[in-house]
């Protein structure tokens, strides 16, 4: 470092430098590692100070020996871990591994779980194969909302994913002329490694089991529009049926099918879901997505149709896709619970989310 007391031509100070470090550097003198020397004649000071080895070593070629032993950092250099493993099978994955670290940041203890989620996501059921192709609609009961209104048809089908965990739900409306109200399920498109210890195919699960709200439970009716028209029934589903074979093991969602209580203008809708245990896991904790947050919504495109009818019933569906992704923390959330309610004159699915000890 050097202190300078008078004004220096940049030719002139750059030569003195170098004069300096030749014999700094040449060990014609022992000069100590701290000292200050004060060149009185140039009204200049200059201090020494050496970075790592030994400091009790005064000569520099002694000094240079201890530095591999005591090495001290002078400038540090960030480089991407995935640089380092160019060779190596997996470089792409763990890419993407840190990619999404960095973008997330989910807890250290939740990583295993938050990587082993992000699978591609699948719809149930699979949009239809050939464009343009139209299979004959189906025979459907349907909700009437008031007097000269149109009617909102339900499909009844039931949906199954097999052994893929839930994350997402949706209510969306189908067929030519987008007035039958079915239920799509989103899952992950392959099981996750955490998951195969206790769902791989070759484990005994037992049969799923469906389950609904009682249709003499008028506790949970509610009216849509109006109260002499169609009602919905918010019921939760949760899996409630215990026995001393389930203790080891929980039960998520892996199906779902909507239905109508015929009561005439009355009819009630209603929901169903299909339960599959996973054994050898427990609850760690639950929440009911009443809100879902902007960041856990996507909104199903409500401009396929201009008809008049179809818009009128768009204002009685919400057609909002609820899920938890990556985004969500710790990230491996699925459903173990859903419901369906009104809210503000249209009707909505709710989801009951968990997190698994596995």
């Amino acid at each position: 470092m050097f202190g300078i007391h008078q004004h220096w031509q940049e030719l002139e100070f750059k030569n003195y430098a170098r004069e300096i470090g030749r014999e700094r550097f040449a060990d014609v003198e022992n000069k100590s590692n701290a000292s200050s020397i004060n060149y009185s004649e140039k009204d200049m000071t200059v201090i020494f100070r050496r970075r790592g080895g030994c400091d009790l070593v005064q000569s520099f070629s002694d000094w240079r020996g201890t530095v591999a032993s005591a090495p001290d950092v002078i400038g540090i250099t960030f480089l991407s871990i995935v640089s380092l493993v160019d060779d190596i099978p997996g470089k792409k994955h763990l890419a993407r591994a840190v990619e999404l670290y960095l973008t997330y940041k989910p807890p250290i203890e939740e990583l295993q779980y938050f990587l082993d989620f992000r699978v591609p996501l699948v719809w149930a059921p699979a949009p239809p194969g050939i464009a343009g192709h139209h299979r004959k609609e189906p025979v459907c009961p349907s909700l009437q909302f008031s007097l000269m209104g149109p009617k909102l048809f339900i499909s009844t089908e039931q949906i199954s994913v097999g052994r893929r965990p839930v994350v997402g739900l949706k209510l969306i409306l189908e067929g030519a002329k987008q007035n039958r109200l079915a239920i799509h399920l989103q899952h992950l498109g392959s099981l996750p490694k955490i998951f195969l210890p206790h769902w791989d195919s070759y484990i005994t699960i037992g049969p799923p089991k469906w389950q609904g709200p009682e249709e003499q439970d008028s506790r949970w009716f509610e009216p849509i529009k109006w109260k002499n028209f169609a009602h919905v029934s918010t019921a939760p589903i949760e899996y409630t049926e215990t026995n001393i074979t389930d203790l080891s093991g929980v039960y998520i969602v892996t199906g779902a099918q909507l239905g109508v209580w015929d009561f005439g203008a009355k009819s009630v809708l209603h929901l169903k879901l299909l339960f599959s245990r996973v054994p050898g896991c427990t609850i760690r904790r639950s929440v009911w997505d009443h809100s879902p947050s902007s960041s856990s919504v996507h909104r199903t495109d409500e401009s396929s149709s201009s008809s008049s009818d179809n818009a009128k019933l768009l204002k009685i569906v919400d057609l909002t896709e609820t899920f938890k992704g990556p985004q969500d923390a710790p990230g491996h959330w699925l459903i173990t619970g859903a419901k369906l309610g009104v809210e503000k004159g249209r009707i909505v699915v709710r989801a009951k989310y968990s997190l698994l000890n596995y």
